[in-house]
């Protein structure tokens, strides 16, 4: 069943109160000061059953001008409007406002409720009718039916219930499947219960022991039990009025303007992204970095508005801003926003949020102004796109993604996700149980990167295989994990760009290349190494015996190392790899025919000295091929 959220808007003492009353048969002022001075101070909510068997949820809003913030904590919910305007006095200045109001927040459904017939002749009715209907000109309400009414004696109520009912089958249903969240627009404590908050549930949907989030200090708590409409429920959906009971939470620990939404689907934030616009007949111009209020849902922040583009912002314009908070908020891409003045408190504009969780933008940047646009037209596949091209570098997870790009679900997500991968504009990494994906853009600017600093690498030092990858991991990303780092290393050793071995990367087609100078060396210290396995010569003793240059033999020695055909088991102590691998096969043989083997028997079975025959023993035993039990060496 559709639900529905409907609101009353107008000024002090122009009958909504009691229009509500005269519909539902309820009071919607609780407060005793309320009763006392015959105003609403507080929102006010009940709810009505029309005649199709709908029940609509109300909110009733104070109509004062001292209590513009508490009428705005219940207008962002609701899904149209009753707009009372009394017909012995006609459009007042909060009319004005309220109106003002309901359009930034994109109402699109209305009923006037011309109020007080009873105190009015019919010349005078006629008179403020045609009034209104001037005033609610280019507005949403301007084709809206208007519909004199009396609280008092009943008239003109069965036509507006019946304006109601098919009102309310026009109005956009809300969609369950969306993110759930609820602004709170009140807690309060039952004793036996604890703490219950209540609110308009603006998307998604919620269950009894939910696990649930507080926004924005992101306390985590769970939903005891739900009720709406007085009702005790095991589920509430997008458009109802709800009251749910929460756990472990005290008073003191939720407020209106708090934010229940699914864990982990919002970041905190100071700074917005926004398209900002100036109502028409705002007597204001906005100068940059002005101080206004800003109202969100069921909250009030100051804040300071950065135009990005201008010096300065008229009535009637729009421009891209961002607004810089003076409190932590939590809200959605696509969320609508009303801003009012510091002192005196005038409503002159509001918008929309394109981005919640910003980096500080500078001003007069063409390409920040770009990003907004898009962010601002484009469909969620775009967002989506644009976001990974922009962020791919902090290789953002999907439930990263998922925050920063409002309320795109995870199925709709995913299908964006596949329709990328598809058209390979997004490669997708997974390790362990997170799913990362980066753009394509991206890894075309760390192939460029890579293959410029290995290019620079191998010219200044043509002997190396390679350089290590913890060096080039440190060169290439920043803040990364050694393993996502890893992972790319292996997205592009797959794609043929580099090659990696033994803890080093070089370019795919590099090869260690000697000069004639080097291969002398080179061949000299294999043949040593060959002739002498287990006892080979040091190697400042080859540099003097064949009058090499010390730092040219050093180099090649290295080499010789990287590339694998000399192993290196000490500081100054390396033996050619197929003697090192013929050192552990005699090694294994001898031990599982006599169960362990000592240092001279090692020594002996090598033919080498005491010396190596340690040097070999040691590394063995950090490498976990033996382990030393006393004076003897067993398999590990």
């Amino acid at each position: 069943m559709k639900n529905v959220i409907i609101g009353t808007a107008g000024h002090i003492d122009h009958g909504k109160t009691t229009l509500i009353k005269a519909l539902t048969g309820r009071d919607t002022d609780r407060l005793r000061e309320e009763k006392e001075r015959g105003i609403s101070i507080e929102l006010g909510f009940t709810y009505f059953d029309l005649p199709s068997g709908r029940r609509a949820g109300i909110i009733d809003v104070p109509g004062h001008e001292r209590f513009i913030k508490n009428m705005l904590a219940g207008a962002g919910g609701i899904d149209a409007v009753i707009l009372a305007i009394a017909a012995d006095e006609g459009v007042m200045p909060q009319t004005r406002e309220h109106l003002n109001i309901l359009s930034l927040l994109q109402v699109k459904k209305g009923i006037i409720a011309l109020t007080k017939k009873d105190m009015v002749d019919q010349e005078w009715l006629e008179m403020i009718t045609e009034q209104v209907r001037e005033e609610t000109s280019d507005t949403f309400l301007e084709n809206a039916k208007i519909i004199p009414v009396s609280s008092i004696n009943g008239e003109g109520l069965q036509e507006l219930i019946a304006e109601i009912d098919s009102l309310t089958e026009t109005v956009k249903e809300k969609d369950s499947r969306e993110v759930f969240r609820l602004p709170v627009d009140r807690a309060f404590t039952i004793t036996g219960f604890g703490t219950v908050v209540t609110g308009t549930l603006i998307s998604g949907s919620i269950n009894e022991g939910d696990k649930i989030e507080i926004y924005p200090r992101k306390t985590e708590t769970r939903v005891r039990s739900i009720q709406v409409h007085e009702k005790n429920v095991k589920t509430a959906y997008a458009g109802q009025r709800v009251a749910i009971n929460i756990a472990n939470i005290k008073l003191d620990e939720i407020r209106r303007g708090d934010i229940l939404a699914q864990p982990g689907r919002m970041e905190p934030t100071m700074m917005l992204d926004a398209r900002l616009e100036i109502l028409k007949n705002a007597d204001k111009i906005i100068d940059n970095r002005d101080r206004l209020r800003f109202y969100h849902g069921t909250s009030e922040i100051m804040c300071r508005v950065v135009l990005l583009d201008r010096e300065e912002l008229k009535p009637g314009e729009g421009a891209f801003v961002q607004l810089r908070l003076e409190e932590d908020t939590a809200c959605m891409k696509g969320d609508r926003f009303v801003i009012r003045t510091y002192s005196p408190m005038l409503t002159i504009g509001g918008g929309t949020i394109l981005e919640p969780n910003p980096p500080k933008r500078k001003r007069f940047k063409e390409e920040v102004i770009d990003e907004l646009k898009i962010k601002e037209q484009g469909n969620p596949a775009e967002i989506v796109e644009r976001y990974l091209i922009q962020n791919s570098d902090k290789f953002p997870e999907k439930k990263t993604v998922l925050k920063a790009t409002g309320n795109v679900t995870p199925e709709l997500y995913d299908k964006i996700a596949s329709e990328l991968l598809e058209k390979q504009l997004i490669f997708e990494f997974r390790l362990g149980e997170e799913t990362y994906m980066l753009h394509v853009k991206y890894l075309r600017d760390v192939e460029t990167k890579l293959t410029e600093l290995l290019k620079s690498f191998h010219k200044r030092n043509p002997l190396k295989s390679g350089i290590s990858k913890e060096e080039l991991r440190t060169k290439v990303f920043e803040n990364i994990k050694p393993r996502l780092a890893d992972m790319v290393f292996g997205y592009f050793e797959a794609n043929g760009i580099i090659r990696l071995e033994n803890q080093y990367a070089s370019l795919s087609d590099f090869k260690v290349q000697f000069n004639r100078q080097q291969e002398h060396i080179r061949d000299v210290i294999l043949q040593e190494y060959k002739k002498n396995r287990f006892n080979p010569p040091r190697l400042l003793e080859l540099v003097e015996a064949n009058r090499f240059d010390r730092n040219q033999c050093q180099e090649v020695f290295n080499a010789l190392i990287e590339m694998g055909e000399l192993m290196k088991i000490d500081e100054d102590i390396a033996f050619l790899k197929d003697a090192y691998d013929e050192a552990v096969v005699l090694l294994r043989k001898y031990i599982k025919e006599h169960g362990s083997i000592q240092l001279g028997q090692f020594r002996d079975l090598l033919g080498t000295s005491r010396k190596y025959a340690m040097a070999f023993l040691e590394y063995f035993d950090q490498n976990k091929i033996t382990k030393r039990v006393g004076d003897n060496r067993v398999l590990f």
